[in-house]
């Protein structure tokens, strides 16, 4: 896999932006992709499968070592975060903030033996917050791929460092998000990843190039953001809990679906039914993963497009996860499902992207119809709501110079 390189404008920026903060020139530069998911929503806390990738939109940092016991990072257009590592514990105030994430990525690597020291960081991201790409999930990933470098000797793995990001999202952060989105951004390429094993998740590469079959993958910003939805989340994993709960197990897809189905109006008087509809969306998508990566594998795309347009109207339907809970002024991933469909004109696919209620929606895209899908989506949106993305073979990593 060949190294990233970072390009003599691209220094410019970052040394520039961390002599105005910092002064003086950075010694080192990192970053973490953006990931994009493809099949499996809202599986991966159930221990499922997903098909993830990393993309070409990524967060970067310029980084020097401080002598201090203090990490501080400047994030462009953000306020100065300070760490102090004398403590490595959650702190109340910090909850959903950045510097929880730092914190915590932090507390994991000292635990594993790390002696992590103080550095400064001046990052910038093409992966903006709330769209949908997991700007959390590439931040945590940067700054355990920066403590990796700097302290550790690079020993940790990628998908121990992704791990370390969802445990600094779940602990210190308080988010209680699943693994996929720091595990595609840890790792690179196009992967599916099986998560039955949580503490070693099966992650294989899918070798498939979708611009070579005519087609883009495109990312559409709603134009809302995730800020006060953290409840919605929380409910899904905590819903499908309960469901998993009554059958005497951990997580949804320990249970079995035939089970399932024979108790079903026992688990509705139980768990609620948006519980048991939420749950009947995870089997089926879990098990279409499997179907999505075969489709894709054989090279028959369209019923992989297929495939797609089932896990949106399942997302839509039974997971529930395009509108917020009472919403009815603004449903903007709804509104953008609709122009999709309406521009796409029964070709591609499309579906709602990543956690829901807000962020973005994802369409197949053929080439010939790019420009005036862009057009139509930008002319409704906004100018550059419609994002075409590549696939990135690189994770988290050092870039040279």
């Amino acid at each position: 896999m060949a190294d990233l390189v970072l390009t003599a404008d691209e220094r410019n920026i970052l040394d520039a932006g961390f002599a105005a903060a910092f002064g003086g020139a950075p010694e080192r530069y990192f970053s973490a992709p953006g990931r994009t998911e493809i099949g499996g929503n809202h599986t991966d806390h159930q221990r499922g499968r997903v098909l993830a990738a990393a993309v070409n939109l990524d967060t970067r940092a310029a980084v020097r070592l401080n002598g201090s016991n203090i990490i501080r990072v400047l994030s462009q257009g953000y306020p100065l975060c300070e760490v102090n590592l004398d403590r490595l514990t959650p702190v109340d105030s910090e909850v959903n903030t950045t510097p929880a994430l730092i914190r915590g990525v932090a507390a994991r690597f000292a635990e594993l033996g790390c002696q992590v020291e103080g550095f400064d960081a001046y990052v910038t991201s093409t992966v903006l917050p709330g769209s949908g790409l997991s700007s959390s999930a590439a931040f945590e990933v940067l700054i355990g791929t920066i403590i990796n470098h700097l302290f550790f000797a690079a020993k940790v793995s990628a998908p121990e460092i992704a791990a370390i990001g969802q445990y600094a999202e779940n602990v210190f952060f308080k988010k209680p998000c699943g693994l996929m989105d720091q595990t595609a951004s840890a790792v690179g390429n196009l992967v599916t990843i099986d998560f039955a094993n949580k503490e070693h998740p099966d992650i294989r590469k899918v070798d498939f190039d979708f611009s070579a079959v005519g087609y883009a993958l495109c990312i559409i910003d709603s134009g809302a953001d995730h800020a006060d939805l953290t409840d919605e989340y929380a409910a899904i994993p905590g819903e499908l809990k309960s469901v998993a709960a009554y059958f005497g197990k951990e997580v949804l897809t320990q249970v079995d679906e035939a089970e399932f189905y024979a108790k079903l109006p026992a688990v509705r008087k139980t768990c609620g039914d948006r519980a048991v509809m939420r749950a009947i969306h995870v089997f089926e998508d879990n098990a279409r993963v499997v179907k999505q990566v075969a489709a894709l594998e054989q090279g028959d795309f369209d019923t992989f497009l297929k495939l797609v347009t089932e896990s949106g109207q399942s997302s839509y339907m039974y997971l529930q996860n395009v509108i917020p809970t009472g919403n009815t002024l603004h449903q903007e991933v709804a509104v953008a499902l609709a122009l999709c469909r309406h521009a796409l004109q029964g070709q591609g696919a499309y579906r709602v992207h990543g956690g829901g209620f807000a962020g973005t929606v994802q369409a197949f895209v053929p080439l010939t119809m790019l420009d005036s899908f862009r057009a139509q989506i930008d002319g409704a949106l906004g100018a550059g709501a419609c994002h075409a993305l590549s696939i990135r073979p690189q994770g988290g990593v050092e870039l040279k110079i």
